[in-house]
């Protein structure tokens, strides 16, 4: 009998440990939120993640947030509600500290981990206020102005390299555009800014003038996606409305177009090859046209010279740093035991970067 009850006791005992390695369920359930699915990156990321947790045999169930963060908290509740033991998520109101610490304060209530990604969870002045606030929290993203200051780099080497071919009104400087993908958003914010003064910076450095925005009236000197979605559509019907005015007919040509995304750099594109523009023949002018992300699309555009350049933002290296995350939470390990070789912040110790790079498709 003694041993009868010797083996039954070891038996709970291990189903205990199980059951505390993975939040109290016994199996780990995991709930990935995207922002949306839409946006073209985004859906670079979920492919990639999607393999990576398939392949560690990691049950989990995709959200899509249609960019509306109060979705996605009712997502998130539905979620833990239905025993999700790991929350995976693609904040909606980036930067935003209020909505983050509310689904912080939803997983510590439950008892689970989070891990944040792509999209910034608190501004830099806030860093550490949401990611030092629990001890089953983890963030993977980009150093945010890094591709900025790439983006801008890339520009200005460009101008100095090219400038009387682009020079197409022949005024000894260089109009330009500026998309920019969303209000308030950390990287948008960036990207929008160093991807002019650092692109200023080689260009006067090199004794020609700044660039110029091509629209005196707007002060802002960026055209934004309203909706936040940065959008090849938004890009389109920006670049249709102002190639109706600034044109080379009216001396006064959009000579440069710099956008905070590629999905924005082919909308821009779409409206350049509807007037006659970077069609990738050795008999059309081409604008030249920056973005963000490297996607494949843009990887297209380039090769094709309908495109000069972009910043890639590795949604593989990302999505495969998530999943190992998500490894340690299934091993029973903090989330983040074992991520010294990762690139991690020097301020806040479980903010995880992964690096941007440049790509010309050279």
């Amino acid at each position: 009998m003694k041993k009868f009850l010797s083996i039954i006791l070891v038996g709970i005992m291990m189903l205990s440990l199980t059951a505390c390695g993975n939040g109290g369920s016994g199996k780990l359930k995991v709930s990935v939120f995207y922002y949306t699915y839409s946006d073209t990156y985004i859906a670079s990321v979920r492919t990639a993640l999607d393999s990576a947790l398939k392949d560690a045999g990691v049950d989990f169930q995709n959200y899509d947030g249609n960019n509306n963060q109060t979705t996605q908290n009712e997502q998130i509740d539905t979620a833990i509600s239905q025993g999700s033991n790991l929350l995976v998520v693609n904040l909606v109101t980036s930067g935003s500290v209020d909505a983050s610490s509310a689904i912080v304060e939803k997983a510590k209530a439950a008892g689970i981990p989070v891990i944040f990604f792509n999209r910034a969870v608190e501004s830099d002045e806030e860093e550490g206020t949401v990611l030092g606030s629990y001890d089953k929290l983890a963030f993977v993203g980009t150093d945010a102005p890094e591709a900025g200051h790439m983006q801008g780099k890339m520009i200005g080497d460009y101008v100095i390299a090219n400038f009387d071919t682009i020079d197409l009104n022949g005024d000894g400087k260089i109009s330009y555009a500026m998309f920019m993908g969303e209000l308030g958003n950390v990287e948008a914010i960036y990207r929008t800014q160093f991807g002019v003064e650092d692109a200023d910076a080689v260009i006067t450095g090199a004794g020609k003038p700044a660039l110029e925005y091509f629209d005196a009236s707007n002060t802002d000197k960026f055209q934004v996606d309203q909706a936040g979605a940065w959008s090849a559509t938004a890009a389109n019907d920006y670049m249709t409305t102002n190639l109706s005015q600034y044109n080379e007919s009216s001396g006064n040509m959009i000579e440069l177009v710099i956008c905070n995304n590629d999905g924005m750099a082919e909308g821009a594109i779409s409206a350049l090859n509807d007037r006659g523009y970077n069609l990738g023949t050795e008999d059309c002018t081409t604008i030249p046209v920056f973005g963000v992300d490297a996607t494949d699309a843009a990887k297209q555009l380039i090769a094709d010279g309908k495109m000069t350049g972009t910043i890639k933002q590795d949604a593989e290296g990302m999505a495969n740093c998530i999943a190992y995350l998500v490894k340690n939470v299934q091993a029973g390990k903090d989330v983040m035991a074992d991520t010294g070789n990762y690139n991690i912040s020097p301020n806040v110790s479980n903010k995880i970067f992964i690096p941007y790079a440049a790509y010309t498709g050279e």
